[in-house]
């Protein structure tokens, strides 16, 4: 039976969000979640969070905030409207080697420290809003922050599990592309990542979620992670992201009678692998 991470992303988005992550971790059916430290209200949000991990072990991570209809923590990374960029323009700017890195590290610089202070220590793993942490510019600041600030944490590696792609997943094999020698790169500033990836696919309406779910826990192999992004909606969820409907598609799956049919089906234990536990 193989160990895999089910991480629910996105975490501190909206109070809908964060309580049905704290059900699913509480009910043990996820095992991480990712908490993003941009919006306000995250001291109570992180004290709910860390009462439901600490019954159940699941890892809590830093989910690196670039991108998206937000405002970030420093004036560095506003654009004029005074949010963040959206992700196709900093991709761009990434690739294109004309990001500020300046910018992008004090601003991870400072969702690392209101994570410290929420929750009172570093964050178990790190990963990025929309995987931007592989990008060019972005890597070599999140694999220098954590290895400075959370030199324990593991980093979410998103390069594709082979098994847990579906036929041509262009998305998924797009982020493959992006992330392309990263777990090299975290291994060289001594940091662990998990062994493939699963869960990502464009979110519409009518898909098979429990298929998908399946899908993905088959693919990845022995330290795996798969990204789910349950959640109820409610006003502050609508007017922050356009990810609404899918994740009260995903929260129902996950809290329902079939998971543990799913789980076993996959072959799969819900406890985070030996090579991504925090070192005492």
């Amino acid at each position: 039976m193989k160990c895999v991470v089910l991480c629910a992303d996105d975490y501190a988005i909206a109070p809908g969000v964060s309580e049905a992550i704290r059900q699913l971790i509480a009910a043990r059916r996820i095992n991480a979640t990712s908490v993003m430290t941009v919006f306000p209200g995250l001291e109570a949000e992180a004290e709910a969070l860390a009462a439901a991990a600490a019954q159940t072990g699941a890892s809590i991570g830093l989910h690196v905030t670039l991108t998206g209809t937000f405002a970030p923590l420093t004036a560095g990374m506003a654009g004029p409207a005074g949010t963040l960029p959206a992700l196709p323009r900093l991709v761009v700017s990434a690739l294109s080697r004309r990001l500020d890195r300046a910018a992008v590290a004090a601003e991870v610089e400072a969702q690392f420290a209101a994570f410290a202070r929420a929750f009172g220590r570093p964050p178990d793993h790190v990963d990025g809003h929309q995987h931007v942490h592989v990008l060019p510019v972005v890597r070599s600041v999140v694999l220098d922050a954590t290895r400075r600030h959370a030199p324990g944490a593991w980093l979410r590696d998103v390069s594709p599990a082979p098994g847990a792609l579906r036929g041509l997943d262009v998305k998924g094999r797009l982020i493959g592309a992006f992330a392309a020698g990263f777990a090299r790169d975290a291994a060289a500033a001594g940091l662990a990542t998990n062994r493939g990836f699963g869960g990502a696919y464009d979110f519409s309406a009518g898909h098979d979620f429990a298929g998908l779910l399946a899908h993905f826990l088959k693919g990845v192999p022995e330290g795996g992670l798969v990204m789910v992004h349950p959640g109820r909606v409610d006003d502050p969820l609508t007017a922050r992201d356009p990810l609404t409907h899918q994740r009260e598609v995903e929260y129902e799956v996950l809290r329902g009678p079939q998971h543990r049919d799913i789980l076993d089906a996959a072959d799969v234990r819900l406890t985070l692998p030996q090579a991504l536990q925090r070192a005492a």
